[in-house]
């Protein structure tokens, strides 16, 4: 840019160059006197409940921590999905339900052709309650874990996908009687 342009450029402008009104200097300095005189009255007051405050904290942080290691035993005997929140309550209710939806229509399917099928299932759904019972224990232990808490749900829903598979194969099982039996009529 050439110097002249740089004097176009400021020409059009008008900078404020006058002297501030008479007196201009002392309400200032008036106005600093008060303001300083008032924050000092707020830091007595801060001062006074500075340690207030940290008393009152300090409670709290040991009512919190023994409260975790005095409270927290006799709570933890029912260590479940449904003592951690209102939600996690209607997870669990609704996997325990569908899983019991799912056992009334596997044991109402039960023959002789499909005993050794759900036999099997069942086994293997002692084997996922016994680590659902050692998932509440872990959940007891870490102090409602994100990671149990993933794992217990995982737990219901392994048990909700072995029992649709049982009956999955129940139903192949029935079609393949059905296709037999029209087979050996005919």
């Amino acid at each position: 840019m050439k110097n002249n342009d740089f004097d176009e450029l400021f020409e059009g402008l008008n900078f404020d160059i006058e002297e501030p009104h008479s007196g201009h200097k002392e309400r200032f300095l008036k106005k600093l006197e008060q303001r300083s005189t008032a924050s000092q009255k707020k830091g007595k007051v801060r001062r006074l409940w500075a340690p207030l405050m940290g008393v009152a904290a300090s409670f709290l942080l040991a009512f919190f921590l023994l409260g975790e290691f005095v409270i927290a035993p006799g709570a933890a005997k029912n260590a479940d999905l449904a003592s951690i929140s209102p939600e996690m309550k209607q997870t669990q209710e609704f996997y325990t339900s569908m899983i019991n939806k799912e056992l009334n229509a596997i044991n109402a399917e039960k023959t002789p052709e499909t005993e050794a099928i759900i036999n099997d299932a069942m086994l293997q759904m002692e084997k996922l309650e016994k680590e659902y019972q050692e998932l509440r224990k872990d959940l007891r232990n870490s102090g409602k874990d994100n990671r149990v808490i993933h794992a217990m749900i995982q737990n219901f829903q392994q048990r909700i996908d072995l029992l649709s598979n049982v009956l999955t194969q129940i139903e192949n099982i029935k079609t393949l009687k059905n296709q037999n039996h029209e087979n050996n009529i005919i």
